[in-house]
Formats: C-alpha cells, structure tokens, sequence
C-alpha cells in the first residue's frame, strides 16, 4: 500500500458506507458495489436521499432510500453512482452540500460511472486522477481531474469506477482497502465473480469502431452534452 494511504478500519468498529440514491440513477451503479459492502464486516450500509420515500432508477426499478441527507451519520465511504439522474443534480445545492459535508471526514470519496461528474461539481475531484464511463473521460477535466485508464483508478482518498459493470470491481477494491485483500478475495469467491462475457465488445480499446460511434451518440445525445437535461 502507498504510504500515502489511510490506515484500515480497526476491526470491530462500524464502518459506515454511504451510496447516494436518487432517482434516475443507473441501478448496478449502486447494486454492484452494495452487493460487495454489505459483505464487509462490520460495515453498515446507507443508501442517503433527501426523503426515503421509493426512488426509481432510470430502468424503473424501484429502490429504498435508508436514511436521508440530515439524519445520515458521518460516513467512512461516501460512493455515488452514475445514471441520467445524475444531469440534474450538477447545479443542486441540498445534493452538493450533502457531499461536500460528508467528504471533510471521509475516510474514502468515491464514485463510480458518471457519479465522478457529480463528485466534479461537488469540487472534490480537483487534483485527482480518476475514471469514469468510456463516454464520458473527457469531461473529467473541466472538474480539475485528471484521467487515469482503467476499471478503478485509487489516488489517495479518491476511488473511481469505470461505467456500469465496473463498480463490481470497484466495490472489491474499497472492500480491499477497508478489511484487507482475503476479505475481498473471500467476497469475490462468494459472488461467483469470474467474468467472461460472450462478446469481446465491452471497450472502445476492444470494440468495432462503428459500434462505438452508435453507443456513443445514444449516451451522450446529438450535442454530446451530458451536463443538462
């Protein structure tokens, strides 16, 4: 480990991880990395909206906020996911207050898919080498961040995931870093997570060109915006 890296969470003390839910947001965002958390010992995970009545992801999945933004407890990972929610949540002061209030004690700020864009607007990626969705790299720049390839990037308290499927991998590094790596391996062994996808498309470094041109222009619109709806 860097020596830069905060020390593990003694064990027997609660380690509180938060996920943001909020509607429209992409669902295995937050369920892939909750699925692994949950399995950390001692972790207690909220998932933190302003309310907790019902929040439906953009597929329309309908999913339980735990706590909300003022009775939520200081949390040791503070993790938001991505979705097309995520737009509308650029310019909200109750959202951005609520991350910027839990990242001065964080142990971890951490994001997976285009929640690195939220964490950019919230000015807690200043500085940082982080990833996000394949379509969405270059904006990382406009928020002080530098892109870093890969499916996490870890640069000191920040831990990013790529897009979607990647938060799986991302939920085992932070549950790496928070009870060590036989934890994590015992989880990954647990989930059954071995990958090997039927096709070698799930890239731009490994898909057709013209499929990615296609995927491309579906996520990010005529204009390319992804900064409003």
């Amino acid at each position: 480990m860097a020596a830069t890296r905060i020390e593990r969470h003694d064990a027997g003390m609660t380690i509180h991880i938060g996920l943001l839910l909020y509607p429209r947001l992409t669902q295995l965002d937050l369920t892939g990395p909750y699925e692994v958390f949950h399995r950390i010992p001692d972790a207690q995970v909220h998932l933190v909206w302003k309310t907790t009545e019902p929040v439906h992801a953009d597929s329309g999945l309908g999913l339980l906020p735990t706590t909300t933004f003022a009775d939520c407890p200081k949390l040791d990972v503070l993790c938001v996911p991505g979705g097309f929610g995520q737009r509308l949540l650029m310019t909200d002061p109750a959202v951005l207050g609520f991350l910027r209030a839990q990242a001065e004690t964080a142990r971890y700020v951490t994001s997976v898919c285009t929640g690195a864009l939220l964490l950019g607007a919230a000015g807690l990626l200043g500085g940082y080498a982080a990833t996000t969705h394949w379509a969405y790299t270059d904006l990382l720049p406009m928020f002080g961040a530098t892109h870093r390839p890969g499916r996490v990037v870890v640069d000191r308290t920040r831990i990013t995931g790529g897009g979607v499927t990647a938060g799986i991998d991302f939920g085992l590094r932070v549950a790496a870093e928070l009870a060590g790596e036989q934890v994590a391996q015992a989880i990954q062994l647990g989930l059954e997570y071995n990958p090997a996808p039927p096709f070698a498309c799930g890239h731009p470094d490994v898909a057709d060109p013209a499929l990615v041109a296609l995927v491309r222009g579906r996520l990010r619109g005529a204009d390319g915006s992804v900064l409003a709806d």
